[in-house]
C-alpha cells in the first residue's frame, strides 16, 4: 500500500509526523501500510492501557453500538451510572462527571475550584500549580501548566496560575495568599521527563492545604488508571484529595475522561458544567469494561512485576553505559541519559529493521516509556535488548 500525499496535506499541520501510516494494530504490535510491525512502547501516550485492539474493548464497543450509542447527556444511561459507581467505590471521591479528554476534565476541575472559591472563600480564584506541569492544551489548561515557553504562545494567559516547584513545600506556602483556592498537581510530572512526587510531599501538602482551607487538585490524567501499579497514583501516599481528573487510559484508546470530586466539593449549579457528548453510552461502556479488566485479581500484581522488570533493565543500561540512572512508578518511568541522545534514539529505533520500535523523547537527555499494561516479560526483554543494540550502535 502506498501513501496518499494528496490525502496527508488534507490534514492541518500541528506537528512533525513521520511518513508512515498505521493501518492496523494488536496489543504491544503496531503494523504500518508497508506491513512492517513495530514493538509499541508509547501505546498512545499512556492511552492504551490494555494495548492496541483488546478484546474486553472490542466486545463492549460491539455490543453497546447496537443499542445505544448517544441518547443525550440531558438523560442518564446506564453506562455511565455503572462506571460512576465503580470509581467512587474504588477511590476517596463521591461523584464523577464524565467528559472527553483530559484537557476537559481539567478545564472542569479548574471551573469547579473557582466556582467552590466563588461560594466558600470569599472570591478567591488562584490555583497554584507547578514548574514544568502539564495539563492540557485549552487556554486555561496551557495557563496552569508550567510548560517553558506556553507563557507566550497565545498570550494573554488566563490568570490566576502561579508557580511552585515540585517537592518543595515552601515554594508551595510561598504563594499562599488570600485569593487562593486550590493547590493542583501531577502525582507524576509525565511531560516533565517522568518525575514522581514524593509521598512526603504529597502527605505534607494534603495537611498543609487542609491547614489554610484549600483545596487539594489531582491530575491523573497519565498516572490513573493502574499506570503506577495502583488504580490511582494519589492512593501511593495515603492522602485523600478533594479533586482527581482522569482521562487517557480510563478510555483505553477511545475518548473518555472524568472529573471527581468529594461531595463536599460539588457545588455546580445547573447549567454551569456540560458537554454534547459527555458520559455518552458507548464510550463509558469501553470504560467499564477498561476498569473491571484492570480491577481483576492479580492484574495490578502484575503491572508491578513488570514495573520492576523495566526498573531493573533500564538502571542496568544506565550502569553499562554511564547514564544517570532511571525513575518513575509502576509502568511509567524515564532513562536518563548523560547527554542529548533521545530524538536520535527514538529515529534509530522507529527505522529498525525488519521490526521497528516506538520510543518518545519529551526531553533531550530522557527516554520515557508507557508501555501496555498487560505488556509480557518477553516484550519488556526484546525492548531493552533492542534498546542496548541501538545505543552501541549510536555510540560506536
Amino acid at each position: 500500500m502506498s501513501i496518499d500525499r494528496a490525502g496527508l496535506n488534507a490534514l492541518m499541520e500541528i506537528t512533525s509526523r513521520p511518513e508512515l501510516v498505521f493501518v492496523r494494530g494488536q496489543g504491544s504490535w503496531l503494523e504500518d501500510h508497508t506491513g512492517k510491525r513495530y514493538l509499541d512502547f508509547i501505546q498512545g501516550w499512556a492511552v492504551n492501557c490494555l494495548g492496541h485492539n483488546h478484546p474486553a474493548m472490542i466486545e463492549a464497543l460491539t455490543r453497546q453500538s447496537q443499542q445505544l450509542i448517544n441518547p443525550s447527556p440531558a438523560f442518564y444511561n446506564q453506562p455511565s451510572i455503572d462506571l460512576a459507581v465503580r470509581i467512587v467505590e474504588s477511590s476517596c471521591f463521591d461523584r464523577v462527571f464524565f467528559a472527553n479528554s483530559g484537557a476537559e476534565a481539567n478545564e472542569g476541575a479548574i471551573k469547579l475550584a473557582r466556582k467552590w472559591g466563588q461560594l466558600h472563600r470569599k472570591g478567591a480564584y488562584k490555583i497554584i500549580t507547578f514548574d514544568h506541569s502539564f495539563h492540557g492544551r485549552t487556554l486555561a489548561t496551557m495557563s496552569a501548566s508550567g510548560k517553558a515557553g506556553w507563557d507566550t504562545k497565545f498570550a494573554p494567559q488566563v490568570e490566576g496560575f502561579p508557580k511552585a516547584e515540585l517537592n518543595d513545600l515552601d515554594s508551595v506556602r510561598a504563594l499562599i495568599d488570600d485569593q487562593t483556592v486550590a493547590v493542583m498537581l501531577e502525582p507524576v510530572q509525565g511531560e516533565a521527563g517522568v518525575i514522581p512526587a514524593t509521598r512526603e510531599f504529597l502527605q505534607d501538602l494534603r495537611a498543609l492545604t487542609r491547614e489554610r482551607g484549600l483545596l487539594l487538585i489531582v491530575d491523573e490524567v497519565q498516572s490513573g488508571m493502574g499506570r503506577t501499579g495502583r488504580m490511582y497514583a494519589y492512593q501511593h501516599a495515603g492522602i485523600e484529595p478533594d479533586i482527581m481528573t482522569l482521562g487517557k487510559g480510563i478510555g483505553g484508546g477511545v475518548p473518555l475522561s472524568a472529573l471527581c470530586a468529594r461531595e463536599a466539593v460539588c457545588c455546580f449549579e445547573h447549567g454551569d458544567q456540560g458537554g454534547t457528548y459527555n458520559g455518552n453510552p458507548l464510550m463509558t461502556a469501553v470504560g467499564v469494561a477498561i476498569f473491571d479488566t484492570l480491577s481483576a485479581p492479580g492484574f495490578l500484581d502484575e503491572v508491578n512485576a513488570r514495573g520492576r522488570q523495566l526498573s531493573a533493565g533500564l538502571m542496568a543500561l544506565s550502569d553499562k553505559w554511564g547514564m544517570k540512572g532511571e525513575r518513575g512508578q509502576g509502568l511509567l518511568r524515564a532513562l536518563v541519559m548523560d547527554r542529548d541522545d533521545g530524538p536520535a534514539l527514538v529515529l534509530a529505533a522507529r527505522e529498525r529493521t525488519p521490526e521497528g520500535l516506538l520510543l518518545n523523547a519529551p526531553r533531550g537527555n530522557l527516554l520515557r516509556f508507557m508501555p501496555a499494561l498487560n505488556v509480557t516479560a518477553d516484550e519488556i526483554d526484546t525492548m531493552l535488548a533492542w534498546l542496548d543494540d541501538l545505543i552501541t550502535k549510536a555510540r560506536a
